[in-house]
């Protein structure tokens, strides 16, 4: 999944929020759907506004399910 880095203050651990569209079963229209995810990210590389690639592991701790793959887009 990709998604983009929300919060990066915990050590080796970024939040990365996931978005996808969704269509209403009834109206048809598309929704936006938001997920946040406890992302490990083992050399603290990544930055708030990054885009990355996450895929899912075994679990690391109570909430990491996720590591990050790779840094699709760098953040200026």
């Amino acid at each position: 999944m990709v998604g983009t880095v929300v919060g990066d203050k915990m050590d080796k651990t970024v939040t990365v929020q996931v978005e996808r569209l969704v269509k209403h079963r009834l109206y048809k229209k598309f929704i936006k759907r938001q997920n946040k995810f406890s992302v490990h990210d083992e050399s603290n590389t990544c930055q708030v506004g990054d885009k990355v690639l996450i895929t899912e592991s075994r679990p690391l701790s109570r909430m990491k399910r996720w590591r990050v793959s790779e840094i699709v887009k760098k953040v200026v």
